[in-house]
């Protein structure tokens, strides 16, 4: 009884140990897997907290009052202009690439400050600030110069205010529109769930259409076919993407449906302000992006004895395309080099970020279609290989 149960424990730590892709994605996997993705949110959440603290931010301040001057003379990341301002210099804001703050200080603050009575229940003296909240070094410089001024505040005995908004008065302290942070949003979120969708539709079909015929003998009878090798491999590559596109258009269409109701309200309305241009471009990168993938999942798939094996080879090769999908929520602006767009996979992401964030270059997404379907041409090459070798196909 012992001794056969001893063997049966052998037989199975035998096929485990021996198999090398079952021993990696089962024991290696799983730490090198979170080891990455922790490591690379921990980078760039890191990032996205720290940026923009570096950088020098210009403060025009209107009415600057003695008592502030050292103060606001203490931050060395602050250039401080003691100069009067117009709305059509807050509305300059709006463009996030400017590194600015606006002040405004009631003329007389000081004199103001030292005869108001917080419990006559007159308005106190309000201090506006306008930023744009788009803007890293803006946003960092408005909040800490309001936490300053709360501070300072609180030693006076709430004697002034910052940024009070009267009661059906409609002033704006932050510049940053809607649409631009509607489009931040969904250049972070949408190319993540758009490329693990179409991955999940390829998935789902391409090991059985390979490695399943492998494992039920099917591939026997296509290959003694009349047909040559790289018409099969097109032909595999090909139907597969096609079905995958359906899956993907499908998932994009429900998500394009569902995320603005899920997160719009009745104060903020962050719906979809994209052209016809816009979406042509994104079911372009669709398409290419789905035939690079049912090219890699083929790939991986004709190396597999059977569906089982296939599943375990694609698992790493998933964990790839997530990471490279989690990388907009870490970044900010558009990469300046074009390498960055000929990179399989990640070069759909980041097309599709440019899209999503208002950004589209027209050149960036022709490099993109055109670097995908040179890697398709490989994959087709690679598998037509694949089907002329009788040791892949049938283990010889």
């Amino acid at each position: 009884m012992k001794n056969n149960t001893w063997t049966i424990i052998k037989k199975e730590f035998a096929r485990f140990f021996g198999d090398r892709s079952l021993l990696f994605t089962t024991v290696i996997m799983p730490g090198l897997l979170i080891y990455l993705v922790y490591s690379l949110m921990g980078e760039g959440i890191g990032k996205m907290v720290t940026e923009g603290r570096d950088d020098v931010v210009t403060m025009r301040v209107e009415n600057m009052p003695e008592s502030m001057a050292d103060v606001f003379a203490a931050d060395s990341q602050i250039v401080v202009l003691k100069q009067a301002f117009g709305e059509e210099d807050v509305k300059r804001l709006d463009n996030k690439d400017l590194n600015e703050v606006l002040v405004r200080f009631p003329q007389g603050f000081d004199s103001l400050v030292a005869v108001y009575a917080p419990q006559s229940g007159e308005p106190a003296p309000n201090v506006e600030i306008y930023y744009n909240s788009n803007n890293n070094a803006s946003d960092f410089v408005y909040k800490s110069t309001t936490a300053m001024l709360d501070e300072y505040e609180k030693q006076m005995s709430n004697k002034f205010d910052v940024n009070r908004v009267e009661e059906g008065s409609e002033a704006k302290f932050d510049m940053a529109d809607e649409d631009s942070i509607g489009a931040m949003i969904w250049s972070k979120l949408l190319p993540m769930l758009i490329v693990m969708m179409l991955f999940s539709g390829t998935m789902a079909i391409a090991p059985s259409a390979i490695a399943g015929e492998k494992e039920r003998g099917t591939i026997a009878t296509l290959l003694v076919t009349p047909m040559r090798r790289n018409q099969l491999a097109l032909g595999k590559i090909v139907s597969l993407g096609c079905i995958a596109l359906l899956s993907g258009i499908s998932s994009f269409i429900g998500i394009a449906l569902s995320l603005p109701k899920m997160i719009s309200g009745e104060d903020v309305d962050l719906g979809f302000n994209y052209t016809f241009n816009d979406y042509f471009a994104i079911l372009l990168v669709i398409f290419a992006t789905v035939l690079i993938m049912a090219s890699a999942v083929s790939l991986l798939s004709a190396l597999a004895k059977d569906v089982k094996s296939a599943g375990t080879m694609i698992t790493p090769f998933m964990l790839i395309v997530m990471l490279a999908g989690l990388m907009p929520m870490f970044q900010n602006g558009t990469p300046e080099s074009f390498t960055t767009y000929i990179i399989p996979f990640y070069n759909s992401i980041e097309v599709l970020t440019d899209i999503f964030a208002h950004k589209i270059a027209w050149t960036n997404v022709m490099i993109c279609l055109a670097s995908n379907v040179v890697y398709t041409g490989i994959a087709v090459w690679g598998l037509t290989k694949m089907f002329s070798s009788e040791k892949v196909m049938f283990g010889k």
